[in-house]
C-alpha cells in the first residue's frame, strides 16, 4: 500500500465502485443536519469535555504521567476511549469550521494524552503499571486494543483535516500502533480484542500513512476471529463474534456494536486486499441482518442482557435495546459497503439510521442523550439526576451522562464528520446519497471541475433541486438516489421533461451547462407501514412514516389520555398532514377487568371501544421526550370492531 493524498473523510479506500468526498468538497448550508451540526459544535462538545473532566477520565492521563496510578483512577476499563472519540470529534469539527477555540482545546488534550504514553508506545491508564493488571491480561473485557483503535481514528481525523499538524497526535498513534503490531504480529501474542474496533482503525491508519504493516495486522485480527481464541462467557462466544470465522458467518449476531465494528473492519481489509470472498461474506451478513433483525427506525439489537441482536424476526418494540452506538456502527458498515459496491440500498439504511437513531439520541439542546432507543414507552419517564451519571439503560429520559458514556462521544464524532457521508464520485461524475442544502464540488481525473448546488427543505419536503454551476462540453453523469421508501410516485424533471422513477438511483449523463437543473420529486405523503407477519411482537400494528422519518404517538399530544396504550388507530383513514403535523384517527379503548387475564370468550376479552379522536398528532420519533415525561409508541395497534361504548 502506498500513501494517498489526504482527504478529509473518515473512510478513504484506495479502490471501490465509488470514492468519498471529504469536508473540503461538500458544504451543508442549512436545514436539518446543519442545525444538528451547529448544536454539536457549540453545545455538545463543551458538554462532553465538562463531563470528561468532572468524572476524572481525562485526569487519568495526568495521573499516569505523574506515576500516580492506580490510586485515584476513575471510570471503567474503557474510559480512555471516550477521550479519543472526543479528540476525533474535535478534529472533524475543526476541519469543518476552523474554530480556533477548539484547536486550542485539542492541542491541550493531546499534550495530556501524549504525556502518559510509555517509552515503547503502549498507552492505557487501566493496565500495565505497578498495582495494575498486566498489559493484555484481559483480552475478553479489558478493551485495550479497542482503546488503541479509537486513538488511531482520532489521529487519522487530525491528519486528514490538518495534514502536517505539529500537535504530535499522529506520532502518538503511530507509536501505539507499532506497539500493537510488535505485540500481536505473527510472532507475538496469538490473540484479539473482545471488542472489535482496532481492525478498521489500523486500516485507516495504513491508508493515511502508507504503512503496510498496519493493514497486515488488521487482516490478521480479522482472520483470528471466530476460532475460539477468546474465553467463553455467559452469553457465549457469539457475543464476541468468536464462534464462527468472519468468512463463514451468514448474519450479524452477538453484541450489536461489536458486530458492526467487526464487519466494517472486515470490509476495509477485503477492499484493500482485493479479497472478494471476504467482502461477499460481509455483504450477506448485512443483507440478512437488515431484512430480519433491524427495527423500522434502523436500530439494531433487541436484547438487553447482552446488548445483542436477537434471533430472526425477534424485534419487540418495548424491549428494543437499539443502542445508539450500534446505529453509529451500522452507518459505518453501510457506508463502506456503499463505497465498495455503489448499491443505493446501503444509503437507504444510512438515511433511516441517521434520522431515526443517531439524531434521536441527543436532546434538542445537545446536552443529554439516549443510550438505548426504545420504540414503546409504557410508563412516564423519570428525569435523571443532572448531577450524577446515569446507569446506561436505566434512563427513561435523556441523561446528561452515563457511567458507560460511549454514546455521546460516538454521536459527536458522527455529526462532526457527517458532511463526508453526503456524496461520492467516480470517473464519470457525482452521486448524491443524502439530501441537504449546500454545494458539492469535485475534480475528475482528467482535471475537469464539477460543481453543483442543492436546494431542498428535506426531510420536511420531497423536492430536491440540483443546479449545475460549471460549464463542460464533455458529458458527465449526475446520479441521485431515489429512496426505497419512495415507492411509486417519485419523478425526475430535466429540461422541462418529467418522468417517473423507481427506487434505486436515477442517472443523467450529458454535457451540462451552467444553470441546468435536475429536480427530483419524492412523494412525502404520510403513510402507514405494515410489519412482516413473522414479527410476532407487532402483529396487528402499523407504524406511520413521513418521508424518511419514522413517527411516534406521544402522550403529551393527547390531552386527557394518560397512556398511549389506550388508543387504536383507524387504518381506514390514511394519515394526514394538518398544519405541518401528521395526524391519524384513533379510537380510545377501555380494558375490561377480570380475575384471570385469559378467557375463552373473544368478546369478553376484548376492550370496550370508546370515543373517536379524529386528529391525533404524531411527532417525529427523533424528537420524542423533548417535552417532559411521556408515554410513547411507534407501532400502533389497529382498531377492530368491538362492543359499543357503555
Amino acid at each position: 500500500m502506498s500513501g494517498t493524498v489526504p482527504m478529509a473523510a473518515p473512510v478513504v479506500p484506495v479502490r471501490g465502485r465509488l470514492r468519498p468526498l471529504g469536508l473540503d468538497a461538500v458544504r451543508i448550508a442549512g436545514g436539518f443536519w446543519a442545525e444538528r451540526q451547529s448544536i454539536n459544535g457549540t453545545a455538545t462538545l463543551d458538554h462532553i469535555e465538562h463531563w470528561l473532566e468532572r468524572e476524572g477520565w481525562i485526569g487519568n492521563f495526568d495521573l499516569a504521567a505523574r506515576g500516580d496510578l492506580p490510586q485515584g483512577r476513575r471510570g471503567r476499563e474503557f474510559s480512555d476511549s471516550e477521550i479519543y472519540k472526543y479528540l476525533e470529534s474535535l478534529a472533524w469539527e475543526i476541519g469543518r469550521t476552523g474554530d480556533p477555540r477548539l484547536e486550542s482545546r485539542l492541542r491541550e488534550m493531546v499534550r495530556r494524552v501524549a504525556a502518559a504514553q510509555e517509552p515503547d508506545g503502549y498507552l492505557n491508564t487501566m493496565f500495565g503499571r505497578p498495582g495494575q493488571a498486566p498489559r493484555w491480561s484481559d483480552l475478553e473485557w479489558g478493551h485495550e486494543l479497542y482503546c488503541v483503535g479509537h486513538l488511531l481514528q482520532a489521529a487519522v481525523a487530525r491528519a486528514r483535516t490538518r495534514p502536517g499538524a505539529d500537535d504530535g497526535l499522529l506520532e502518538v498513534a503511530r507509536r501505539a500502533a507499532d506497539n500493537v503490531c510488535d505485540t500481536f504480529g505473527p510472532d507475538g501474542i496469538d490473540g484479539l480484542c473482545g471488542h472489535p474496533e482496532i481492525e478498521t482503525a489500523l486500516v485507516e491508519l495504513a491508508r493515511t500513512t502508507g504503512e503496510d504493516r498496519y493493514l497486515t495486522q488488521a487482516a490478521l485480527f480479522v482472520d483470528r476471529r471466530g476460532h475460539g481464541r477468546l474465553s467463553d462467557v455467559e452469553f457465549g462466544r457469539e457475543y464476541f463474534q468468536d464462534e464462527l470465522p468472519v468468512r463463514q458467518a451468514t448474519v450479524l449476531r452477538g453484541h450489536a456494536v461489536r458486530a458492526n465494528y467487526l464487519a466494517a473492519g472486515a470490509v476495509d481489509v477485503a477492499v484493500e486486499l482485493k479479497d472478494a470472498s471476504l467482502l461477499e461474506a460481509v455483504r450477506n451478513q448485512w443483507r440478512n441482518a437488515v431484512t430480519r433483525r433491524t427495527y423500522v427506525t434502523g436500530g439494531q439489537g433487541s436484547r438487553h442482557q447482552d446488548e445483542a441482536f436477537g434471533a430472526d424476526w425477534v424485534l419487540p418494540p418495548d424491549r428494543a435495546y437499539s443502542e445508539t452506538c450500534a446505529g453509529v456502527g451500522s452507518v459505518m458498515l453501510a457506508w463502506r459497503l456503499l463505497l465498495a459496491d455503489g448499491d443505493p440500498r446501503y444509503a437507504d439504511l444510512i438515511e433511516r439510521t441517521l434520522f431515526n437513531v443517531v439524531s434521536t439520541s441527543p436532546s434538542a439542546d445537545g446536552r443529554s442523550f439516549f443510550y438505548t432507543n426504545t420504540l414503546h414507552r409504557r410508563e412516564l419517564g423519570i428525569h435523571p439526576d443532572a448531577e450524577r451519571p446515569s446507569l446506561r439503560a436505566a434512563a427513561s429520559l435523556r441523561a446528561p451522562w452515563f457511567e458507560v458514556s460511549c454514546c455521546p462521544t460516538n454521536v459527536a464524532r458522527t455529526l462532526a464528520s457527517l458532511t463526508a457521508y453526503v456524496a461520492t464520485a467516480d470517473d464519470d461524475g457525482l452521486q448524491l446519497h443524502q439530501y441537504v442544502p449546500g454545494t458539492v464540488e469535485h475534480r475528475l481525473a482528467d482535471g475537469r471541475h464539477l460543481c453543483v448546488t442543492v436546494a431542498t427543505d428535506y426531510p420536511r419536503g420531497g423536492t430536491i433541486r440540483v443546479r449545475i454551476d460549471t460549464d463542460d462540453e464533455r458529458p458527465w453523469s449526475l446520479s441521485l438516489r431515489v429512496p426505497g421508501w419512495a415507492g411509486r410516485g417519485a419523478t425526475v424533471t430535466v429540461d422541462g421533461h418529467t418522468r417517473p422513477v423507481g427506487p434505486g438511483a436515477v442517472t443523467e449523463h450529458r454535457a451540462w451547462r451552467r444553470g441546468d437543473e435536475v429536480v427530483l420529486s419524492l412523494p412525502t405523503v404520510p403513510r402507514f407501514t405494515y410489519p412482516d407477519p413473522r414479527i410476532d411482537a407487532v402483529r396487528g400494528c402499523v407504524a406511520v412514516e413521513h418521508g424518511p422519518l419514522v413517527l411516534a404517538l406521544e402522550s403529551v399530544d393527547v390531552p386527557g389520555v394518560d397512556s398511549v396504550d389506550e388508543l387504536r388507530v383507524d387504518v381506514s383513514r390514511p394519515p394526514r398532514l394538518v398544519d405541518g403535523r401528521v395526524t391519524v384517527c384513533c379510537r380510545r379503548v377501555r380494558p375490561r377487568e377480570h380475575e384471570w387475564p385469559y378467557l375463552a370468550d373473544a368478546v369478553e376479552s376484548a376492550p370496550v371501544v370508546g370515543e373517536v379522536l379524529d386528529e391525533v398528532a404524531l411527532v417525529p420519533y427523533h424528537a420524542w421526550a423533548n417535552r417532559g415525561p411521556s408515554t410513547m409508541r411507534v407501532w400502533l395497534p389497529v382498531a377492530t370492531d368491538g362492543p359499543a361504548p357503555t
